[in-house]
């Protein structure tokens, strides 16, 4: 029998009706070649999200490839033994679906959302490319150079990634999430057939895999299905650690200017260095979580009201984190400021802001507002079949456990004002951050 798991969102004494929800229905096993699998059951339609997770993402690369794990992404909709080049998303659309792939710092993953019926057609295509993938070298020149348009497209012609990326490099000296997903690209231009295969056959096996199945599907037939299609292949047993460099402590705040003529909107922005959610330990981030919302969340956050509306100083003010990574990552803020604010006024105005917050703590009826705000998004993402799968895999992937995601909307009820100020002492540390100003040439003179 499986062992399924039942989960009940913590929902609090004065929630009104609207915000009620069903219970997710999780079942999870492992099959003996070490690959772990989630069904979650939605019977409100006939339709059935597809996902495979590899623990394998960009930072798990070598030195000197960097871009070689989105490249394979990209080289896994080549042919296999059994499917010829573009068959995979042809025969997905041919059935009435839709799929795609991403890769991130963590992981890469690949989807097929359809019609429930059509569950084991993908898990045959899905797991003959995990283990049979045929590429040659005509494939590695014309994918590279799909690879290296896409950065040209998403990054080189985008001032804003390119500030991005140096940012992230000045944050992490020695960890790889300072190297960019897509790469770098004088690297790129260097991959070749070996580096593709080197990293397809270390990691793309189903002892480095996680299978969520979210939709209309009953979990003892996805049992079969998996047995049958994964089950059949061998695990790596040489599959390596995920051994990466760390990074050495932060002793001094760091500054960049990034000037490019194309800037049509200048501003200043920070990032800390945060930890991430861990597993069986989530109220730190959970703290975080909500400090990010509180401060820059929309437009009745702490920056929003202080510097759109009351001083005017800003035409968009925010902050973010994002926990579910498998290493430290990052907490932010940013300044857009208005016409006439110069940079330095923008960079004082934010700081301002901020302290003001630390010395007069947390509004507690705007985190009820928002505690509440994040009760109704958690429930309503379980609409979207994709949504509630990605929830599993990025959790899963990351280090967490099933209770853990499970437990999230309850641990983000119960934070209190304390912990949140508590996690911002802790965070707002000059010496672990790293400024940064976009801007242009004439902008600076201007001012």
């Amino acid at each position: 029998m499986l062992r399924r798991t039942v989960l009940a969102l913590a929902l609090t004494a004065g929630m009104t009706a609207p915000l009620q929800a069903a219970d997710d229905l999780v079942s999870t096993y492992t099959l003996d070649n070490g690959m772990q699998i989630v069904v979650v059951e939605d019977h409100r339609a006939p339709v059935v999200m597809h996902m495979v997770w590899y623990k394998a993402g960009s930072a798990d690369e070598r030195p000197g490839v960097s871009g070689v794990a989105h490249f394979l992404e990209h080289l896994l909709f080549k042919g296999t033994e059994n499917l010829e080049p573009g068959e995979f998303s042809a025969t997905v659309a041919a059935n009435g679906g839709r799929d795609n792939a991403f890769t991130s710092y963590d992981v890469t993953a690949y989807h097929q959302r359809v019609a429930s019926d059509r569950l084991e057609l993908m898990m045959r295509m899905e797991s003959d490319r995990m283990v049979n993938l045929q590429l040659d070298e005509e494939d590695i020149l014309t994918e590279r150079d799909v690879i290296i348009e896409e950065r040209n497209q998403r990054v080189e012609n985008n001032p804003g990634a390119l500030f991005r990326e140096q940012l992230s490099a000045a944050q992490y000296l020695n960890h790889r999430y300072g190297v960019p997903v897509i790469g770098w690209r004088h690297e790129m231009e260097a991959l070749d057939l070996e580096d593709a295969l080197e990293f397809y056959e270390a990691y793309y096996a189903p002892n480095n895999a996680i299978l969520i199945v979210a939709g209309d599907v009953e979990p003892d037939e996805v049992k079969a299905l998996a047995d049958q299609y994964y089950g059949a292949i061998p695990a790596n047993p040489e599959l390596p650690p995920r051994a990466r460099p760390s990074e050495p402590p932060q002793s001094s705040a760091r500054r960049m200017v990034f000037y490019d003529p194309r800037v049509a909107q200048p501003y200043v922005t920070r990032s800390y260095l945060a930890p991430e959610r861990n597993s069986g330990d989530q109220r730190q981030a959970a703290a975080l979580t909500l400090l990010a919302e509180l401060l820059g969340g929309g437009q009745t956050s702490v920056l929003s009201q202080k510097l759109q509306f009351e001083t005017k100083q800003s035409v968009y003010a925010g902050s973010w984190y994002r926990g579910t990574s498998l290493d430290a990552t990052t907490f932010n803020l940013i300044m857009v400021p208005a016409p006439g604010v110069e940079m330095q006024e923008a960079e004082e105005a934010m700081d301002g802001a901020v302290a003001e917050f630390m010395q007069e703590g947390v509004d507690e009826a705007h985190l009820e507002r928002i505690k509440m705000q994040l009760r109704a998004s958690q429930i309503y993402e379980r609409d979207n079949v994709e949504s509630v799968a990605n929830r599993y895999g990025r959790g899963l992937t990351s280090g967490l456990t099933i209770a853990d995601i499970q437990e999230w909307p309850e641990i983000l009820n119960a934070i209190t004002s304390e912990e949140i100020m508590a996690a911002a002492e802790e965070i707002f540390d000059d010496r672990k951050s790293v400024t940064g100003w976009l801007m242009t040439q004439e902008q600076e003179v201007s001012q």
